[in-house]
């Protein structure tokens, strides 16, 4: 069985993660879900483990004890992740090499494993000079990419920054995850 993380961060579309998560168990696929703390004010974790059946994870230092380093293990353990939303906040840490929470110190201990980012904020930060830098050093360090789409976003206004759909995220991860077994 494949193993995707599913990244969730303090968007408006975090709603729609719930969605990408049961498409992809739909499919046969173990989801292990990491939310930031600003994704939980949008959706709750228990949405997604009732989805995917498995722990979400919230905290670096939640009073759990774990037998392995978890943050290390969950990067080991997963075939592929998708960040969706991803937020400017995301992306610029992830550029930057900033490990501050559980999900993004997971993404950087996933080196050479597919890492999707599905952005979504308003147009304006998506043309903002910071964030459109901070996407190409990601595309240059490998990281794929799925949206943002055009459309009416969360605040009225029309334009790029929208996330993109669900069906084509989940399409994207699972030809990733088809390239990227054994023998292909």
């Amino acid at each position: 069985m494949k193993n995707i993380l599913l990244g969730v961060t303090g968007g408006i579309a975090a709603y729609k993660a719930a969605e990408i998560a049961r498409l992809f168990v739909k499919r046969g696929v173990s989801v292990r879900v990491i939310m930031t703390r600003n994704a939980q004010r949008f959706i709750t974790p228990l949405t997604f483990q009732t989805l995917t059946k498995q722990k979400v994870y919230t905290d670096m230092f939640e009073d759990v004890f774990y037998e392995d380093v978890r943050h290390i293990s969950l990067a080991k353990e997963a075939d592929l992740a998708v960040i969706a939303p991803a937020t400017a906040n995301m992306i610029g840490k992830l550029a930057g090499g900033i490990a501050d929470d559980m999900l993004s110190t997971v993404i950087m201990a996933m080196a050479g494993k597919p890492v999707i980012v599905c952005p979504a904020m308003n147009t304006a930060m998506w043309e903002n000079p910071a964030v459109r830098d901070n996407v190409a050093t990601l595309k240059r360090r490998g990281f794929a990419f799925a949206g943002p789409a055009e459309g009416v976003l969360a605040c009225g206004d029309s334009g790029c920054g929208a996330l993109a759909g669900v069906d084509e995220i989940v399409a994207i991860a699972l030809s990733l995850l088809e390239k990227s077994a054994p023998g292909q």
